[in-house]
């Protein structure tokens, strides 16, 4: 309540995620028992409820001298170490430490001294600043879910980490770095390129490697990117990320990135480059959009290759899916669900999607949404929600129904209240009997009893996506929702950043764009910042090469495809230009560059390749489309345009006021050269200079600050209230109404696949996801060994033994593992080794 009333308690252990625990006593305040009361007593505020007419005094100065007693204690033992400490300048420990006023040492014996851990290649540890707030083993254990990291010992010599040195297992054991209000934890990718908060210039993101969208912040300096936050958002992600989305940007500065023209594998000049593009498309172009690209980037390629011939870069599978999910979630059956409503579900029914693995930060509001059930029971008994140890005690580990239908074990197995093992096809005609359940109440009782739970709660939720590669599965989920209702969500997961914003652009994909090659009159193929054999089999991705004269690649990854291209322009990474992401429920999110001597954004070289088309900035791209499709207006909405500049003043600044000059930049010697270059593409600037409302839309936040507080801590100065939307709103825009529908649902029957083989079951990574994320140095140490998990009936037929090597197609080579309780008549492959669409039957065969 103070807090939300801009009034500062100052507090450790405390987080507006994780609760309140009691174990630090820095939020003393003093609590009067009425207006007679002049003593008072000193309480802990965030063990204390607010009451009406409650009378508490929060700069006391008996509360004072206690806050100062409790950081001088905190401070006994710990290193003090700043000036080596990747936290120092940005450190909650440092606010609290300078604002009590400790500055000296009384403590004259041996400090406590612990030994640090190799926690893998995500994580440092330096235990000897710990000053047990208990903050980093509730959020591993207790919101995440993580059983190999944990609390030891007791009083001074309490320890946080492993019983042994170890990667720690969790896919969101980077958020450590963010909730240790001291240094103990920090980013190996950061520590590794390390400049200091004031010393970077901060821009507002969105993750591209899923298609949840989280809000993100890039940390740039001298051109590198050195760090990814988290971005907060109350609907989105919260205050957490997953480890691909805090450490796959770290793309950006890896060896895989395109690095100049090319023509014939020869590097060219820019306009050499232009002009040989633009020979190839006067003789018919055909262009191949990117779910991993800008919406505006595809609407640029579009424009340049007209309507008819513009096609998604995917398989025609995929792009009908995609489409689908986009109508349903348009139209209804049930209104689209944000993280948010996710967290708050009382009955959760996913069908066949591996949320950890494709959808990692969903995955995580699912967990939350477990604990439902346990806190509505505490707060029955009177134990309030935010009392985080006694609602636990009194939820009796109650947990909300979760009900598990996928074909392999499962990373949610242990919050789920029934775990069903079974194909694909088996998850779809599940999900079609438990629609019959809830509108008949006649089919096998497995569904019957998810049905009855559905039925009977008040926020039920269905989960799906496309994550199998099967439409039968989404349609399942849309049958489901239509017999729910109007109480229902439905969160549909499509496979990346802009899925949903490429359907809305063209609905068909590989084959329908290699058939205009067969029997049009096109010659050039175009092919946006998409690798054709991570999107589809081998087969169909080079037909379509092939069927072309001339093959113009854009992409800032090199890829497959890249090398096989007659053209290459090196585009802008997401984290280089500025564009829009729509996410799974059609929210509109602007993204800002984040390095400003990065490349040329897609949509310019596009416009330069085409003579009707003299757009110099994004918000001109936006027009054009909003032009072209009255239906996304809203896209304007995602955030100020560069305009928004003129009407405060100026842009608004990236670097932080603390930035040093320009001998923090580096620019001593030269500053006749030194003006900062122009973003025409945002209303942001390069320096430290320009206006800082306070009331700026919060698409624009370029981080979390108020007076004397410099850590992550400080979003609570910025948030309407705890755990709710930032103020002035969210950022983004949605694209969709709530509810509009009914949408048609279709009851075909599922399907198997024809032909010889096995069934192609996907294994979706937590880590490594689209090709970006695969280009992440420290997700490529971080990511488990691959293997191809094969029923031991299917790998005696096929004479291979456990830890043989095999392929399928023409993949690399992978080790073999035996797993009893996988479908007999599948294999599962990595989906980042083996392309998920369509839904088929592969050969598996012994690797030499």
């Amino acid at each position: 309540v103070c807090l939300e009333n801009g009034v500062h308690v100052p507090h450790f252990c405390w987080h507006g995620a994780l609760g309140s625990v009691g174990a630090c006593r820095l939020c003393a305040v003093k609590v009067f028992a009425g207006p007679e009361d002049e003593a008072g007593r000193i309480e802990m505020a965030c063990m204390t409820a607010s009451e009406a007419g409650q009378r508490i005094a929060t700069a006391d100065p008996d509360v004072e001298e206690f806050r100062k007693r409790i950081i001088e204690w905190t401070m006994v033992n710990h290193p003090h170490d700043c000036a080596v400490c990747e936290e120092g300048g940005a450190c909650q420990l440092q606010d609290m430490t300078v604002a009590a006023g400790h500055a000296a040492r009384r403590y004259r014996f041996a400090k406590r001294t612990h030994r640090n851990q190799d926690l893998g290649p995500l994580l440092t540890h330096e235990m000897n600043r710990c000053i047990a707030c208990y903050r980093c083993v509730r959020f591993y254990r207790d919101y995440a879910g993580g059983t190999d990291f944990n609390v030891f010992g007791a009083h001074d010599r309490v320890y946080f980490g492993r019983a042994t040195d170890g990667v720690l297992e969790s896919p969101f054991a980077g958020n450590l770095a963010e909730v240790c209000p001291t240094g103990v934890f920090n980013d190996k990718a950061w520590s590794k390129g390390y400049a200091r908060k004031w010393d970077m210039r901060a821009t507002p993101s969105i993750c591209p490697h899923c298609s949840v969208g989280c809000n993100i912040f890039l940390g740039e300096r001298e051109g590198r990117l050195r760090r990814t936050q988290n971005r907060y958002h109350g609907a989105v992600n919260g205050y957490f990320l997953c480890d691909r989305g805090r450490y796959g940007p770290h793309f950006v500065n890896g060896a895989s990135r395109v690095e100049a023209p090319r023509i014939a594998r020869a590097a060219v000049d820019d306009e050499a480059a232009l002009q040989a593009a633009r020979d190839a498309i006067a003789a018919g172009a055909v262009g191949l959009g990117s779910a991993r690209a800008s919406l505006e980037a595809n609407v640029a390629l579009r424009r340049l290759v007209g309507v008819d011939r513009f096609f998604v870069g995917a398989t025609d599978a995929e792009a009908h899916l995609v489409t689908r999910m986009t109508e349903i979630i348009r139209a209804g059956p049930a209104r689209i669900a944000s993280l948010k409503d996710i967290e708050t579900a009382d009955a959760i029914l996913v069908l066949g999607e591996d949320l950890t693995g494709t959808a990692p930060r969903a995955a995580l509001a699912v967990r939350q949404a477990a604990r439902g059930a346990a806190d509505a029971l505490a707060v029955e008994k009177g134990v309030p929600e935010w009392s985080d140890r006694m609602a636990q005690a009194a939820g009796e580990g109650r947990k909300t129904p979760i009900f598990l239908a996928t074909p392999t074990t499962d990373a949610l197995d242990d919050v789920a209240a029934m775990r069903l093992r079974l194909d694909p096809e088996g998850v779809a005609a599940f999900g079609f009997e438990v629609a019959q359940a809830i509108a008949e109440d006649d089919a096998p009782a497995d569904a019957r009893t998810v049905a009855a739970a559905l039925h009977d709660d008040e926020a039920p939720l269905i989960i799906a996506g496309a994550g199998l590669g099967a439409p039968a599965i989404v349609e399942a989920a849309a049958a489901v929702a239509s017999a729910l209702g109007e109480k229902c969500r439905l969160a549909l997961f499509p496979p990346d950043a802009n899925s949903i914003g490429v359907s809305l652009l063209g609905d068909a994909g590989i084959e329908a764009a290699e058939k205009v090659f067969r029997d049009g009159d096109a010659k050039t193929l175009i092919i946006l910042e998409t690798d054709l054999f991570a999107r589809a089999p081998s087969p169909i991705a080079q037909a379509l090469l092939s069927a072309a004269e001339t093959v113009i690649v854009l992409d800032h990854i090199e890829t497959r495809t890249t090398a096989g291209a007659d053209l290459v322009l090196p585009t802008a990474s997401f984290a280089e230009a500025a564009g829009t992401f729509v996410n799974h429920e059609g929210r509109a999110q602007r993204f800002f560059a984040g390095i400003s001597e990065g490349r040329r954004a897609a949509w310019r070289w596009l416009a330069a390749l085409d003579p009707q088309t003299d757009w110099t900035s994004l918000d001109e791209v936006i027009e054009a489309l909003v032009e072209e499709r009255p239906a996304l207006e809203a896209v304007r909405d995602a955030a100020p345009g560069a305009d928004y500049a003129d009407e405060i003043g100026g842009p608004i600044p990236r670097a932080p006021l603390r930035m040093s000059a320009r001998t923090a930049d580096d620019r001593a010697g030269s500053v006749e050269n030194a003006a900062p270059p122009a973003d025409p593409d945002s209303p942001l600037g390069w320096s430290m200079e320009g206006p800082r409302p306070q009331n700026r839309p919060s698409a624009l936040l370029t981080g979390y600050a108020a007076p004397g507080f410099h850590s992550t801590n400080a979003v609570y100065a910025h948030q309407e209230w705890i755990g709710g939307p930032l103020r002035g709103g969210d950022p983004g825009a949605q694209l969709f109404a709530p509810l509009g529908g009914p949408a048609t649902v279709s009851r075909a029957a599922p399907g198997r696949p024809t032909g010889d083989g096995l069934i192609l079951i996907p294994l979706h990574d937590p880590f490594i996801g689209e090709e970006a994320s695969a280009a992440s140095p420290f997700l490529v140490e971080r990511a488990p060994p691959r293997a191809l998990i094969l029923h031991p009936d299917d790998a005696a037929a096929l004479d291979l033994a456990e830890g043989d090597k095999a392929r399928i197609e023409d993949g690399e080579a992978i080790a073999v593992a035996f797993d009893v309780d996988f479908p007999r008549g599948h294999v599962g492959a990595p989906a980042r080794a083996v392309p998920v669409f369509p839904h088929r039957r592969v050969r598996v065969e012994r690797a030499a």
